[in-house]
């Protein structure tokens, strides 16, 4: 089915936040660049070094929630992550169209919400920079749930939340592996966004329909 008929079918619009809505370039930057300077110079390491040592702990981590959680690489790092966050904060912004994507889907019958692997405190930083949330009915967060999106026990703990018929819910995420979850679980209209970082090429070669942006689906 097209994005542009899913939308319209849609009755519970379900939709990430970095890489949907917000512009995935600036966590990118905070933990491809930013965090191994940093950890570079607290630890007297070449920042090559430095990205080595760290690329390789992301990936074990990689789909776990210790991965999406500050307080965990604060304390594994011995550096305030989200003070670090704060300090770029400036980065931190809309995907092209997104904000009036949803201030379009807030004048319309669906409910939106927001569902998100982000640690709160990011959440409440990202909200704080862009005003986000007051367009969503409901926010839901992996860290609130106790499991991330790319697992079956998420997507049970939220359907118990939110009650969403799964024949007419739409989620938009541009991670694959949560695409597919949602896909097991039953979630009939599944989207992925192909540009979730602007200083990227669009991303190809998912089995999902795919859009460049939110907007798109308009």
């Amino acid at each position: 089915m097209d994005p542009k008929a899913m939308l319209d079918r849609c009755e519970t619009l379900m939709l990430d936040m970095d890489g949907t809505v917000l512009d995935l370039a600036f966590d990118n930057y905070v933990w491809h660049r930013l965090v191994p300077e940093r950890y570079a110079h607290a630890s007297g390491i070449s920042v090559e070094a430095a990205r080595d040592q760290l690329f390789a702990q992301y990936q074990a981590l990689r789909g776990n929630l210790e991965w999406y959680c500050l307080d965990h690489w604060s304390d594994r790092l011995g550096m305030d992550m989200l003070e670090l966050h704060r300090d770029v904060n400036h980065r931190i912004g809309y995907l092209p169209g997104a904000k009036e994507f949803l201030q379009t889907m807030r004048d319309h019958d669906i409910r939106v919400i927001l569902v998100t692997n982000s640690h709160p405190d990011t959440l409440a930083l990202k909200d704080e920079v862009t005003g986000l949330v007051e367009y969503f009915d409901s926010v839901y967060t992996s860290h609130g749930f106790g499991y991330v999106k790319e697992s079956q026990e998420f997507w049970r703990a939220l359907q118990d939340e939110v009650g969403f018929d799964a024949q007419t819910a739409l989620m938009v995420d541009d991670t694959v592996s949560v695409l597919e979850n949602a896909d097991i679980y039953g979630v009939k209209m599944l989207v992925t966004v192909t540009r979730p970082d602007t200083t990227e090429p669009v991303r190809s070669g998912s089995d999902f329909e795919g859009v460049e942006a939110v907007a798109d689906m308009l």
